[in-house]
């Protein structure tokens, strides 16, 4: 019922937008004398600020042309190298003739990057993805919109989030490197796990978990709290709802994302109401740097997706609630999921001083949980001055982050001798 409200909401909302969409092309139109007057400029900016609120946000474009490798530009194009109905594994192939120019003749290693399936696209990891191109075939989980898949499509569920991740893996061919951003961190443990019990040739060299909830049960945070305190029917009954029509998912179960987006905003809701009276006020005083800024950022931020009832759930009771994976009771297909049996993938882990969604502690849990790795597999760095977001993405991510997880990718490769991706062809 909630989603058809929201969505009656925003259709009933129409003609208001539109209002505004007017009055904001007409005082900024430069046939207008009146546009550049304080009054034009009031008016054109609380118009703006309405229909930028009150509008749509769809999936973003990644938007990544081209990098820079050794300060010289290397084109990008994005190929689709393995999907399912609830991802699509987009490789970022940088132009081969390019890198040769850049003096890059060596093969680069391939690195997963798994983006969290947690109400925001995979393009949040915008800034991950351009770093991490300047030394490497990049290769992203784009996870689909729940509400855009059929229910003949089936379910999807924690353990299809394993199996996705292990499938995935196998495609990148042997001794590939992971990075897990937040939310994934359990599950890419677990199929690690599993896949280094088997033996699997495509096991990963090392997994990188920035800011991931391992162990939750560690310096909670309001998230955890939030998780503890509610008994597991309360997030049944009351975070989860029917797709309504035209969608194509109509009549599937999910945690909507403008609920998650809510919780999000909620947690820091001074600050996003401070946000958007600054872009008012430099809209006014036309600023136009200042407005393009914060439209950057909130055109990705209030883009959101839907996750599936199970999934959500699942992650809630297994992660959140009772905490299989660090005590050792995470159940896979019927088989246990040890991570004692890593023995030979590098494990990195990355925190924030000030995370306010995975406390300090929780990534760290996975250098006790991974007990058969010996120490010099092992690292972990716990970044100064930073909150969840600045984990994987902006300035410090750049200049501090990204150069240490750089050099224990490459310390992997150098000790496993192993073959490496050939840009821009097949994995070897």
């Amino acid at each position: 019922m909630l989603y058809s409200l929201y969505e009656a909401g925003y259709y009933a909302g129409a003609p208001w937008r539109a209002a505004a969409l007017a009055t904001r092309d007409f005082w900024s139109s430069p046939l207008n004398p009146a546009a550049d007057t304080d009054f034009g400029r009031r008016m054109y900016a609380g118009a703006d600020l309405y229909a930028n609120l009150t509008r749509r946000y769809g999936r973003p474009a990644w938007g990544i042309d081209s990098v820079l490798v050794d300060g010289k530009p290397v084109r990008v194009r994005e190929t689709e190298v393995w999907s399912s109905p609830w991802v699509k594994l987009t490789h970022f192939a940088r132009d081969a003739a390019d890198l040769r120019r850049a003096g890059r003749r060596e093969l680069a290693p391939a690195v997963l990057i798994v983006a969290p399936l947690s109400g925001h696209f995979a393009t949040l990891l915008r800034g991950t993805v351009r770093a991490f191109l300047q030394d490497h075939e990049v290769f992203v989980t784009d996870w689909s919109n729940a509400r855009d898949v059929p229910v003949l499509e089936g379910r999807f569920d924690f353990h299809d989030y394993i199996d996705h991740v292990r499938d995935m893996l196998r495609a990148l061919g042997p001794r590939p490197h992971v990075v897990a951003v937040c939310q994934p961190g359990p599950p890419v443990l677990a199929a690690a796990a599993l896949m280094a019990e088997d033996g699997e040739a495509s096991r990963p060299a090392t997994m990188t978990f920035m800011g991931s909830p391992i162990d939750a049960r560690l310096s909670p945070t309001v998230t955890n709290r939030l998780a503890e305190q509610r008994p597991f029917a309360w997030f049944e009954s009351n975070m989860v709802h029917t797709v309504p029509a035209p969608y194509p998912g109509m009549g599937r179960r999910v945690y909507p994302g403008f609920v998650q987006l809510a919780a999000f905003m909620s947690m820091n809701l001074q600050d996003h109401q401070q946000a958007h009276l600054r872009y008012l006020q430099q809209l006014m005083a036309g600023d136009g740097d200042g407005a393009d800024r914060h439209l950057a950022f909130y055109d990705e931020y209030l883009s959101v997706l839907d996750l599936t009832e199970e999934f959500y759930l699942q992650t809630v009771d297994v992660v959140f609630q009772r905490y299989l994976l660090p005590k050792g009771e995470l159940v896979h297909r019927d088989r246990l999921v040890r991570p004692a049996a890593i023995t030979d993938i590098g494990l990195l882990t990355v925190e924030g001083e000030n995370d306010d969604i995975s406390g300090i502690g929780q990534t760290q849990a996975a250098h006790d949980i991974c007990s058969g790795l010996p120490d010099d597999l092992k690292a972990d760095y716990v970044q100064p001055h930073v909150g969840h977001y600045g984990v994987f993405n902006g300035r410090r991510f750049r200049e501090e982050i990204y150069p240490r997880v750089r050099a224990f990718i490459a310390e992997a490769e150098a000790r496993f001798d192993k073959p490496a991706f050939d840009s821009p062809g097949e994995p070897a």
